[in-house]
Formats: C-alpha cells, structure tokens, sequence
C-alpha cells in the first residue's frame, strides 16, 4: 500500500513564535510546488519526550529543535549523527518509518556554508580565528572550523571556565584567551567570529575593543536581528570582509529540507528576503 499522507515538518521550541523557519520552510514548499507543511511548536521541556514520540504518528517526517530542547532531543533520539555527537546537541531530527529518532546538527555545516558564500577568497589555512562565547553556538563553529583546518582557535568568553571546558573537549588546536584580552587577540586574526548574544536587538552591546581589526580580515555575527550589528558595522569601517549572521540560519536549513521533502533547496536572495519577511 503507498503511503498518500502529506509530509509535515516543523520547528520545536519555548518560545518559538519569533523563528523564521515556518517562513523560509514554506518559502521553499511554494517554490518547488512540493505538498508538505511546516510549522512551529511550542512544545514544554517537561513534554518534549511525549511529543518527539508522537510526532511520526501525526505523518512528521521530521522537526527542527530549538532552544532550550537541542541538548534533551540528542539524549532522546535513538540514532545520532558524529557531528552532533561532538557537538553535544542536536538541531535536525529525521524520523524513521519504524519510529525511530535520527538526530544531527547542521549548525556548523551552515555556519560554513554562510562564511564560504558571503567570503569565497577566507582560506582556513592562513591563520587564526577568534570565537567570542562558549555557548551551544559555539561548540558547533569549533568543530567546523577544526574540520576545516585552522591552524589555531582563540576562544574568549565572558565566563572563562565555560572556554576551559570546550578546550578541554576540543583538544589543543584552541587557546582559551581571557574576556579582558579579546581586543588585543584579534589584531593577528584571519576571522573572528561572534556566537554571543551579545549586539543582539534587546542584548546588551559587544563590548570587546575593535581598533586591532585588520583590512582584510574576515568577520562574521552570528546576531541577525539586526543584520548589522555594531560588530559588522566598525569591521566594515576597518576594511574587513563581513558576513552577516541570516544566512547560517538559512544554510542549516538546507539538509533538513532535503531529507523531509526531498529537494535540496537553494539559498538565494529571494530565500533571504521570504526569510526577513
């Protein structure tokens, strides 16, 4: 017997009002004239473990999982990819036809996917990166940049024993800088990159000192409400190469799509545009 129920997706989290995935999902839905929806769902972490395993009888294929549920849907999940394995959470979910759970994380895959984009001549090879923060972000911007093959990490955040322990995790590639030193770090910088809050739209503003940054030296945000943060904004002044933070959101979404719906989307300026809409 074949299987005619419509595939249904969606994003898991508390809140989730504000995500843009039903947006740039949908997007994608329309312009490839594919049947299948996706929706968010706000779901209490007290009730995740119920939902996840009634999901695949409702006709999910899959979800997104957001905050605070990335850590709790990896230990939930029957199946984990090795890069959500290191990274210690997951983002994409598949659910299998025998109802079971495959979890992976395609942060890190967007994260480089966004920076080769917006900075096609960045070379991994060429010197150090700088990370700001130690948080769920970041762990998934370490290992893609130790896949990719940077010679050396500075990691600084603003609780120094939060750094100590991804060093610990991710070996000696990564040097833990303290906060009170991130401005003088970045003056040797090929890229750094902001995985804080910080600069976001009702955060308090990075406050590292910025006049070491070098012409030609690239700066990503991982902050994209607003697209320039004041980050992005001096880093331009400087003469560096900057990538704003939307397109990480959009090119993790990339594999989740093409597993649920199968039709790997593209990421274009009309996805950009539906995504802020």
């Amino acid at each position: 017997m074949t299987d005619h129920r419509i595939p249904l997706a969606g994003v898991i989290g508390h809140p989730v009002a504000h995500s843009r995935s039903p947006k740039l999902h949908g997007h994608w839905l329309k312009t490839y004239g594919l049947a299948g929806h996706y929706i968010p769902m706000d779901v209490a972490p007290a009730d995740l473990e119920t939902v996840l395993h009634t999901l695949p009888k409702a006709g999910f294929v899959g979800a997104n999982v957001t905050v605070p549920h990335k850590e709790a849907a990896l230990r939930l999940a029957d199946h984990v990819s090795d890069r959500a394995s290191v990274i210690g959470a997951a983002n994409t979910l598949v659910f299998r036809e025998d109802g079971s759970i495959h979890a992976d994380n395609t942060d890190g895959y967007g994260f480089m996917a966004n920076l080769r984009a917006g900075a096609p001549d960045w070379n991994p090879a060429d010197g150090p990166a700088v990370v700001f923060g130690a948080g769920g972000a970041a762990r998934a911007v370490l290992q893609a940049l130790a896949e990719a093959g940077v010679p050396e990490i500075l990691l600084t955040n603003r609780t120094r024993t939060r750094a100590d322990h991804l060093k610990e995790e991710f070996g000696q590639r990564i040097t833990v800088v303290d906060w009170v030193q991130a401005g003088n770090v970045i003056e040797n910088a090929e890229l750094v990159v902001n995985t804080t809050s910080l600069g976001m739209q009702g955060q308090p503003e990075l406050r590292v000192p910025l006049d070491g940054l070098q012409p030609g030296a690239v700066v990503t945000d991982l902050v994209y409400a607003p697209l320039q943060t004041r980050l992005l904004q001096q880093a331009e002044e400087a003469g560096c190469t900057t990538v704003d933070g939307l397109g990480m959101l959009l090119h993790q979404a990339v594999p989740g799509f093409e597993r649920w719906f199968g039709v790997r989307p593209e990421v274009d300026a009309e996805t950009r545009a539906a995504a802020l809409a």
